[in-house]
């Protein structure tokens, strides 16, 4: 079995929901698990493979709850648009364009960018997804994996995500799980709704879908149908198994007692929410009825980065403006959220803690940039000081896959190289041509 030991680091872990910074520690990994924390020794063991992680501090993986992972090859294609124009008039044309070639490409490049940014598990809803599996294999990453899939494609398309899910559920070296992924209840009816929560049940798996994100959504959901787009949920079974839900902003009352106590996450991603001028949701409301939440990135054509310590810094200021409180979302509560919340709401509980016994997703960011110094309040720190770029380390699921700000199993040149030659293809746009038609 092989062993990696991380030497003489700082450690963020959680007891329970609370952070703790353990000082000078030595982290040893067997295998694909972390098999002890200890006291930092002077000496190495002398089978291990070894890093020297002095001045660094050890972080859990990070978990992106909801992406669009291969839309990095929009990037930036429309900014300044209404949540219509934007699906109607810019993406969906845009992704009419698309080849499985360059969903590949696409999520080869997301999935550099992620690494890079010390996120190590990413729950992706996009399509062509054989073609995303094959690079988080590549890469060596862990993803949720879900086939998007309309319901104006009926259900013989449906019936291709499901057998995508059966390809891939467990594969690489059981980096990856699969579930279904409807796109939404404002493109997906009740009847085939209800069908996907029937095919999840029997599959023993989740849904990840977009739900009520805008108050548009749920007035259009309300005249169509007498109910919240949560309750056409429920109402079609899909609360029976385990669910993401994407955004979710606008939930009532009602809803979020439909949602606690379930198999319920929700994904946020402020900075798209800033952008597109979504609103925002009351986090704090959730949190008290006990239902998961977790941060993510969404696609970076709304997003425009693939980072997570971004949409952590904004959940909590935005959240702390929303309620004009600055005691809401306390730091602490922060770091539950961005790490053991990622691992909540994808289902996965040995992620999101440095621990004995969990699986060895481990980042190493360095602190010792001037915007980073002196260190008064390491959690406030690591959440309002550090970034992206002091990743220095990545290791997931036991192996190193990004050194000193190195790639070691990707090959950016090569990325780039592809991308770029798709650019002049993808971005052509005709508007006769859609993958959806986002209802106004």
């Amino acid at each position: 079995m092989e062993k990696l030991l991380i030497r003489h680091c700082e450690v963020l872990t959680f007891e329970g929901r609370e952070p703790r910074f353990l000082d000078a520690r030595d982290i040893l990994i067997e295998g694909k698990r972390i098999s002890a924390i200890l006291p930092a020794s002077a000496e190495a063991p002398a089978d291990c493979q070894v890093i020297e992680a002095a001045g660094m501090l050890a972080v859990p993986g990070m978990i992106n709850t909801h992406a669009h992972v291969p839309m990095v090859l929009f990037r930036n294609a429309g900014p300044d648009v209404n949540e219509n124009d934007w699906f109607n008039k810019v993406i969906f044309p845009l992704e009419a364009n698309l080849t499985p070639e360059d969903v590949y490409w696409g999520a080869m490049l997301g999935q550099a960018e992620m690494i890079a940014a010390g996120i190590t598990c990413t729950a992706d809803h996009y399509f062509e997804m054989d073609w995303v599996a094959r690079a988080v294999e590549q890469a060596g990453t862990r993803a949720n994996l879900g086939w998007a899939v309309f319901g104006h494609q009926g259900y013989g398309q449906l019936e291709e995500t499901i057998r995508f899910v059966e390809r891939w559920q467990g594969k690489a070296d059981g980096r990856i799980t699969t579930w279904l992924a409807p796109h939404s209840p404002y493109l997906c009816d009740p009847d085939f709704l209800a069908r996907c929560a029937r095919e999840a049940a029997r599959l023993g798996v989740g849904n990840h879908i977009h739900a009520a994100e805008t108050a548009g959504q749920v007035a259009l959901s309300l005249e169509r149908y007498g109910k919240t787009p949560v309750q056409v949920l429920a109402d079609a079974g899909i609360l029976e198994q385990p669910v993401i839900l994407a955004h979710c902003l606008y939930p009532s009352d009602d809803d979020l007692d439909l949602l606690a106590g379930r198999e319920a996450g929700i994904a946020q991603a402020p900075k798209t929410y800033l952008a597109m001028a979504m609103g925002l949701a009351d986090l704090p409301k959730y949190l008290e009825k006990g239902i998961a939440l977790g941060l993510a990135t969404d696609g970076a054509v709304s997003s425009c980065t693939l980072d997570l310590f971004e949409q952590m810094r904004l959940t909590a200021l935005t959240q702390k403006n929303k309620a004009m409180d600055a005691e809401v979302l306390p730091v602490e509560t922060v770091l539950d959220i961005a790490f053991q919340g990622g691992a909540r709401v994808v289902r996965q509980p040995e992620l999101g803690n440095l621990k004995p016994g969990n699986l060895a997703d481990v980042v190493l960011l360095r602190q010792d940039r001037p915007a980073a110094q002196p260190v008064i309040n390491k959690a406030a720190n690591l959440i309002y000081s550090l970034d992206a770029q002091d990743v220095d380390t990545v290791i997931c699921d036991g192996k190193l896959i990004y050194q000193g700000g190195r790639h070691l199993t990707l090959d950016l040149e090569e990325i780039y190289r592809e991308v770029n030659a798709r650019l002049p293809r993808l971005l052509r746009k005709d508007l006769s041509r859609k993958i959806a038609e986002y209802p106004e």
